[in-house]
């Protein structure tokens, strides 16, 4: 065994179109600084959107300007593979195998499903809904990744993944490793609308990162701040408020000033939300300006895409062989 080779990442995302910042503090800035020492493959999960969409007209418009994003933000794609998962046919074919190895019970117990039961509305439960989790083991084991960058609220899906490892080596032999969670360090973004919940454009609280200067600042004066400051000389409560939140991440210089000046009641919420805007379309604005070159040349982005997928599939296959060869299917 090499000790110097690389351990391998998988990371996801369903394709929603442009993203916001939820997703950049939540994934895609740990995947750019996870790049340059790890191995990374980065997956366009669009057979994960049938889930809760069957809305197919704008899935390939979405995937583009997804991908433009994690372009724009830093994602090397010569040395990070850039696929969708529908081009890679060996993903279903796992996944069929592992759906033999675990309990409809098991899936049940996944407590991100209730979650996206409640935020979506979601009446009726599909198959495929249900079984979304063994088809991130079947994306995540296909490259037999090491590590999966996650927040705290998808660490159940890493442990299901682990299980189905387990299951299958016990059962026809060695084949994958289980792959470790990586946790990101400021996973969870609240969105807009103060109500205790991450970022997500189904619950229309986001900002995005294609946003301009114009309308983060539009965006951040409708936000709700602390209740009990009503007036601007009343007592802030900075712990309760959610444009400080934004703050700790995207003005960390200014955090003490800024929790102080609430406190004492000197810096009122107009200003406050003000001073977060401009940090806020100031970390933007380099992003919106390679997000241009990108949105001028489509091409070069279906180019990435192709190229990515071609060096996913000799992976997959490679792994699927193995895979075939130890359960003597042929």
């Amino acid at each position: 065994m090499n000790e110097n080779k690389k351990k391998i990442i998988l990371s996801g995302m369903r394709p929603t179109g442009n993203l916001h910042l939820g997703h950049w503090t939540g994934a895609l800035e740990n995947w750019v600084a996870l790049q340059n020492s790890y191995s990374n493959f980065h997956l366009v999960a669009d057979y994960h959107a049938l889930t809760t969409s069957l809305e197919t007209g704008d899935l390939y418009r979405n995937t583009i300007d997804m991908v433009i994003d994690w372009l724009a933000g830093g994602i090397d794609p010569e040395a990070s593979p850039i696929f969708r998962q529908s081009k890679v046919k060996e993903h279903t074919e796992l996944y069929l195998i592992f759906t033999m190895l675990i309990t409809k019970s098991r899936l049940e117990r996944n407590p991100s499903i209730k979650e996206q039961v409640r935020d979506l509305e979601i009446e009726h439960i599909t198959y495929g809904h249900l079984g979304y989790p063994v088809l991130q083991a079947a994306d995540i084991l296909l490259y037999r990744a090491d590590l999966v960058p996650v927040g705290e609220d998808q660490l159940s899906h890493v442990e299901i993944t682990r299980e189905i490892a387990r299951r299958f080596n016990a059962t026809w032999g060695d084949v994958f490793p289980e792959p470790a969670p990586k946790l990101t360090t400021f996973a969870r973004l609240p969105g807009l609308d103060g109500k205790d919940r991450k970022m997500s454009k189904s619950m229309n609280n986001t900002v995005l990162l294609s946003d301009d200067a114009g309308t983060v600042d539009q965006k951040l004066r409708k936000a709700p701040t602390d209740p009990l400051k009503v007036r601007r000389h009343d007592p802030g409560r900075p712990d309760v408020c959610l444009i400080f939140t934004y703050h700790e991440k995207f003005n960390p210089d200014e955090i003490s000033e800024i929790r102080i000046g609430c406190e004492s009641g000197a810096l009122g919420c107009v200003d406050c939300k003000k001073r977060c805007s401009e940090r806020i379309s100031a970390f933007l604005a380099p992003h919106r300006e390679r997000r241009r070159r990108y949105e001028e040349q489509p091409s070069l982005v279906e180019d990435i895409l192709r190229d990515g997928e071609e060096r996913a599939r000799t992976a997959a296959v490679d792994t699927m062989t193995a895979v075939r060869d130890i359960m003597k299917l042929g």
